[in-house]
């Protein structure tokens, strides 16, 4: 740690991590039918991108079974082992897979997650997606279960409705325990969990948010709109998504013109800027989880929790987003 990261507890668990954590889907090696989103990263970059985070004062790295079909936990566990003491205190989150699967999997699978993971701790267990052959509350059970044997520490989900969430928090209850984060796709340029309760649901009941996709897959770095020819270079399907688009371009650039004005009196960049108002608009609520292919990647994430924008400012950012997402 560097001193400047300020940690923070997720949700009402004892977890400290810092507003950052490191999203790992980029290491999947290419490798199953989320992998080839990213291009394949060599052992050294994932190396070198996870020792410059941890320098950098993020303490955790979210995984899970479908990036690379267990690629990415293998990656991640190699790349902490090899920093050595640089990596104590590094948590891990990861998930379980959901689809065309009963919550049996759960606890069938736990053993598959752990060996990969090198019998690393696994401080965050989630359920990737709402979608299985067995209810909210057959997977909390088996969650829970996973808690009592000692195999995770703590319960999340991700995609979750409000509705599910609040569901999922009851049954977990029932066991002592707290439902502790839902990961869901949350950006300035995305902002529909505020609408459809989600938000609401989590600081009522104290569950953090761990925003995925918090910079639009990059479109908040202002240098697609800079220069719309590094579309054309982007490998992968996200550059045939609507925000890749020249209109997508056009209609997001009033929120790159701020979130630049902004980053000059910070010396940061447009990226940092979005990613400090994330952790910081909704007070400890939202935690975030950037992704990173290249190091210096990586040195934009660690920089972005060194500064705190002023309430007007976040106010500022605020209003722009929503004047772009009403039109």
């Amino acid at each position: 740690m560097d001193g400047k990261t300020v940690l923070r507890k997720l949700g009402s668990s004892d977890l400290e991590l810092s507003p950052l954590g490191l999203g790992c889907w980029q290491f999947s090696n290419g490798q199953g039918m989320v992998g080839k989103f990213w291009p394949v990263l060599g052992k050294e970059d994932v190396l070198r991108i996870v020792q410059t985070s941890l320098k950098g004062g993020i303490n955790w790295f979210d995984t899970a079974e479908v990036y690379g079909r267990g690629q990415s936990e293998q990656m991640l566990a190699e790349a902490l082992r090899k920093s050595g003491v640089l990596a104590n205190g590094a948590h891990i989150a990861t998930k379980w897979w959901p689809v065309l699967r009963t919550a049996n999997s759960i606890t069938a699978t736990i053993h598959e997650r752990l060996k990969l993971l090198e019998n690393r701790t696994i401080h965050l267990h989630q359920v990737h997606q709402p979608y299985s052959f067995s209810s909210v509350r057959s997977q909390m059970n088996a969650m829970a279960e996973l808690v009592k044997q000692g195999h995770i520490k703590n319960v999340g989900v991700s995609n979750f409705s409000a509705d599910k969430m609040r569901e999922a928090d009851r049954v977990l209850r029932e066991h002592g325990l707290r439902l502790i984060s839902n990961q869901v796709k949350y950006s300035l340029l995305d902002r529909r969990i505020e609408q459809n309760g989600i938000m609401d649901a989590a600081k009522e009941l104290g569950i953090a948010i761990i925003a995925y996709s918090p910079l639009e897959q990059g479109i908040l770095s202002g240098k697609f709109h800079k220069n719309p020819a590094l579309v054309k270079a982007i490998t992968g399907p996200r550059k045939w998504t609507a925000a890749f688009r020249e209109s997508g371009l056009r209609k997001s650039q009033p929120l790159i013109a701020q979130l630049e004005e902004l980053s000059h009196k910070y010396d940061a960049s447009p990226t940092q800027i979005a990613l400090n108002w994330m952790i910081h608009a909704h007070g400890p609520t939202v935690f975030a989880i950037p992704g990173a292919s290249k190091v210096h990647h990586a040195e934009e994430n660690v920089k972005a929790m060194q500064f705190t924008l002023t309430e007007d400012e976040l106010q500022q950012v605020d209003a722009v987003s929503k004047q772009i997402l009403r039109k």
